[in-house]
């Protein structure tokens, strides 16, 4: 008994040591580049909803989106990270940047990218990031990591948790996606059949079928 507590009082005394030595005083390297790279994301996220020019909105977009993967990475979550750079980075910025040019966006400050109400979208993205953090507090108070089963954000857990716990919003997900493609080929076939449609043939004004059959008449 007494050489079981003097390993516990030992353990603890380690523990004390090593919660002494590391804290919030004494960041680690990795504690140090999540908070320059949150700093870094965050500006290019204001920097995108505040600028003029639509082009420069789309590629400091891709510095926050960015930003947010080397998040990821920091945390261990390769397989989230290399998801948000395909997926985020890869597709839907490129497919914006072709929206841009396609639509033939002005290069320049457009007047018509600020509508005036900052104060309101500013209490508006104020009171929702709160509420995000507030859900997310909330929902992992009380949550552990088990540290020695698989590192948590790999492709195992990830794939283990997608499709056991959320398989049907992810099966919904499928639907929405294959209805909203369903619903752009409809739309442009039938762009397709008005533009394939012959035009009527225009009739100069006065100069009807009845003026016509007059001026025959006359003749």
């Amino acid at each position: 008994m007494t050489l079981a507590a003097a390993t516990v009082a030992g353990a603890r005394a380690t523990a004390g040591l090593a919660a002494g030595q590391h804290g919030f005083l004494s960041p680690t390297g990795v504690e140090i580049a999540f908070v320059l790279v949150g700093l870094a994301t965050f500006g290019a996220a204001v920097v995108t909803v505040t600028t003029r020019q639509l082009v420069h909105a789309a590629l400091w977009l891709v510095v926050a989106l960015g930003g947010l993967a080397v998040e990821y990475l920091l945390l261990t979550a390769e397989f989230i990270a290399w998801v948000q750079v395909l997926i985020y980075v890869g597709s839907v910025v490129v497919l914006l940047l072709f929206g841009l040019m396609l639509t033939k966006a002005p290069i320049g400050r457009s007047p018509d990218a600020d509508s005036g109400n900052r104060w309101a979208a500013l209490t508006v993205a104020g009171a929702s990031a709160a509420a995000l953090v507030w859900v997310v507090v909330d929902a992992f108070r009380t949550t552990w990591v088990d540290l020695s089963g698989a590192a948590a954000g790999s492709t195992e857990v990830t794939g283990a948790s997608l499709f056991q716990n959320w398989v049907l919003p992810f099966e919904a997900l499928s639907v929405l996606l294959l209805a909203a493609l369903v619903g752009a080929i409809v739309l442009s076939r039938k762009a397709d059949t008005d533009t394939a449609a012959p035009a009527a043939p225009r009739v100069p004004a006065g100069r009807t079928g009845t003026d016509h059959d007059a001026k025959r008449e006359a003749r």
